[in-house]
């Protein structure tokens, strides 16, 4: 396990260049299974999650070869097979394979998903639609496993009660060769989910996006290969955003996608930061003057999305004021407070009076995690200072490394493994703005 240390106080000056879509490239490296023929897939970002992925993949028969930011996958079907616990347990993502493996091959046998533990998070919804479609799926509690079949998946009407952007896209996967035609109803809008559609569609796939929320998929009786170049990843962008207003600096981006970010670059002017269009990928990042206090309600897209609000948390913390964030997407998303104090925030918890919570809360309001609030107050501005820091999950990561560059001082941040799921050589390429930040091995 490593850690990363850094001194901070010093504005982050320069050009960087956003990496791969995360929360794509893991969706696409599934729809291998959906063909025998050649996935050649560009600007994959290298992060341990990719990695997950493929040894999720490679149990399954799938052979890979990376070179960079491309991977190249060809399904070479393993007859029963199973993906292992303690290979699958690990990401979230691992329980997507499923569809395809029903699909094509009437069964599947996989564990039950690991990844950040943000709450529930059930997969019940995913299951269920499944089900819809014609499998017959159980949980078996004493291994841990989900163990499915059928006589073929048929098209079906799926109507989600909640948004669900990995239940959206388990579907799609699974629909795609399902025979008739399935329609999403109340499916996610992310842009990550319509460049899995492009990519399905260049395979050989019949998808259209109808309406905002509905998709309607008519089964194909084969994919074919393709080769494909992913999205940049938009949480990437908004960390280096607020990185250079945090640290009165001035960062131009590279593969920007300013037209994917409105909820976020019109909070990020109403709290006084700037950016300028440079050309149609290009975008300038900073803060000359003070920083004013929002209040922040995350929401599905396209408003402001749960993975920005741990970044725009210590954003705030620079405000002259009080600043709130309403957290409606998921019922634990504040582990990151407990650091942020650490180094001298001043964040209290608040439930917000919402009359409906059940009907207005994304999650199942009666299975929220005991003890969990779903909104913070931050009070600024505050000089956070140095601190010994440990990362929880994944958003945590760019969280607390921003804490860290506007600190003056040196702090030590544990947990680095947590980094390298998301953030493709953060360091290395924090330090071309002028970060100073070393990664270290722990004794």
């Amino acid at each position: 396990m490593d850690k990363l240390i850094i001194t901070g106080g010093n504005p982050l000056k320069g050009e960087i260049a956003v990496a791969g879509a995360k929360n794509v490239a893991l969706k696409i490296l599934v729809a291998s299974l959906l063909t025998d023929e050649e996935l050649v897939i560009h600007n994959v970002p290298q992060i341990s999650d990719v990695q997950f992925m493929l040894e999720v993949l490679t149990e399954l028969g799938v052979q890979s070869t990376v070179e960079g930011n491309t991977i190249r996958v060809v399904n070479k079907h393993k007859t029963d097979a199973k993906v292992p616990l303690e290979v699958g347990s690990r990401l979230r993502t691992s329980s997507m394979v499923m569809g395809p493996l029903l699909a094509r091959y009437g069964r599947a046998t996989t564990p039950n998903p690991g990844g950040c533990r943000l709450g529930a998070r059930p997969i019940d919804r995913h299951i269920d639609a499944l089900k819809d479609m014609g499998a017959d799926i159980t949980y078996n509690s004493n291994d841990g496993y989900f163990y499915g079949h059928t006589e073929g998946l048929h098209g079906a009407t799926i109507h989600f009660e909640k948004n669900t952007h990995t239940g959206t896209e388990t579907l799609i996967l699974a629909a795609v060769l399902a025979k008739g035609q399935t329609i999403l109803e109340n499916a996610a809008e992310e842009v990550e989910i319509d460049d899995l559609i492009a990519c399905l569609n260049k395979m050989g796939a019949n998808i259209k996006r109808t309406d905002p929320r509905t998709i309607v998929i008519d089964g194909v009786s084969a994919l074919h290969g393709a080769e494909y170049s992913i999205i940049p990843d938009r949480n990437e962008e908004i960390t280096f955003a607020i990185a250079a207003a945090m640290t009165k600096g001035d960062v131009t981006v590279k593969n920007s996608q300013r037209e994917h970010l409105a909820a976020f670059l019109e909070a990020f002017k109403n709290a006084g930061g700037t950016y300028e269009p440079v050309d149609g990928t290009t975008t300038r990042y900073c803060c000359g003057g003070s920083i004013h206090p929002t209040d922040i309600v995350t929401s599905q897209y396209p408003g402001f999305m749960t993975d920005w609000q741990a970044p725009w948390a210590v954003f705030m913390t620079q405000a002259t004021g009080v600043s709130t964030i309403h957290e409606t997407v998921f019922e634990s998303r504040f582990s990151y407070v407990s650091e942020l104090k650490k180094m001298g925030a001043h964040i209290e918890f608040f439930d917000p009076d919402v009359p409906h919570p059940d009907t207005f809360y994304n999650f199942n309001w009666a299975d929220r995690v005991e003890g969990s609030h779903q909104a913070i107050r931050i009070t600024g501005p505050t000089a956070l200072h140095n601190a010994v820091l440990e990362i929880t999950d994944l958003r945590a990561v760019a969280t607390l490394v921003l804490a860290a560059l506007v600190a003056p001082g040196e702090s030590i941040i544990h947990g680095v493994g947590q980094v390298d799921r998301g953030y493709e050589r953060i360091e290395e390429r924090l330090r071309t703005l002028g970060a100073t930040i070393e990664r270290v091995k722990e004794e």
